[in-house]
């Protein structure tokens, strides 16, 4: 049984919007389905022709991701419980890419900043024994 895929789906799938395993899947299914590749033609020509619907306005202008700075605040467990089970629904569930990435740079960052700071505290220690010992 052949999976049916809503026009929604396709235009994400165009815009490159889904998780990565409905790439693929939409991706094989697209291969083999003449009638699947004549829809997306048809979405294609209705957007190059500037019709658009609210859901691909939403999704292209990603009018549902959160900031950059809730997305921080997620990492750092500080957001109201329903935000935080909104951000998490946003990007396990629905798959937002963007999002997706834009947590995998601030948990980088975060990281690399922690090493830094570690780095930096060792060695304030380190150059300020010595005048500990002295001041005796």
């Amino acid at each position: 049984m052949s999976k049916t895929y809503t026009d929604s789906c396709l235009e994400g799938y165009l815009h490159e919007q889904l998780p990565h395993a409905t790439m693929v899947e939409l991706e094989q299914a697209l291969r083999s389905s003449t009638e699947l590749r004549d829809r997306l033609a048809e979405i294609i020509t209705r957007h190059d022709l500037g019709s658009h619907t609210i859901g691909s306005l939403w999704r292209q202008e990603r009018l549902s991701c959160p900031e950059r700075t809730e997305l921080q605040n997620y990492l750092l467990g500080i957001l109201d419980e329903d935000v935080e089970d909104w951000v998490r629904f946003h990007v396990e569930t629905l798959g937002c890419r963007y999002c997706a990435a834009s947590l995998e740079d601030l948990q980088s960052t975060a990281a690399r900043d922690a090493k830094e700071s570690e780095t930096r505290r060792q060695r304030y220690f380190e150059t300020s024994v010595g005048r500990l010992s002295q001041s005796k």
